[in-house]
């Protein structure tokens, strides 16, 4: 639920005014990313989690982490979505070195925003079990 709320609004932001793409195709390029976002929400989070032991407490060292994770995972789904969808050479590469910085942004605002969703949902802040209803966690 996190990534699909959070990466709807900056992708689309990304597709129309980085990689010029016409409504229609930002349009196309959003509804692939909803299907493709849920499969991999998941494994995101195990691979955000994973990267993150490796941070300090420090503030930079969690942004690093954080931005970093978010590029190597995210990226190469990105460029796929964005491709199929209709972008094109100077369009899709604008898009793709878009998406990436906006990656490296936008990696520790995604971070505080998924532990934000996963305490909402009285789950752990490193993701040990995935976001599902049971008795565990007090959820209906």
């Amino acid at each position: 639920m996190a990534l699909l709320i959070f990466f709807t609004a900056t992708g689309a932001l990304n597709e129309r005014f980085i990689a010029g793409m016409s409504w229609e195709e930002v349009c196309n390029a959003r509804l692939l990313g909803a299907v493709l976002m849920v499969p991999v929400a998941r494994p995101y989070g195990l691979w955000r989690d994973w990267m993150m032991k490796r941070a300090g407490e420090a503030t930079m060292s969690q942004l690093f982490w954080d931005s970093l994770s978010l590029m190597t995972f995210q990226v190469p789904i990105y460029a796929a979505i964005i491709a199929i969808s209709g972008a094109k050479g100077g369009g899709l590469l604008s898009g793709v070195l878009g998406a990436a910085v906006m990656m490296l942004v936008l990696g520790r605002p995604y971070g505080a925003f998924l532990n934000t969703v996963r305490r909402l949902f009285g789950l752990p802040k490193g993701g040990s079990k995935p976001m599902s209803l049971n008795t565990e966690t007090g959820s209906p």
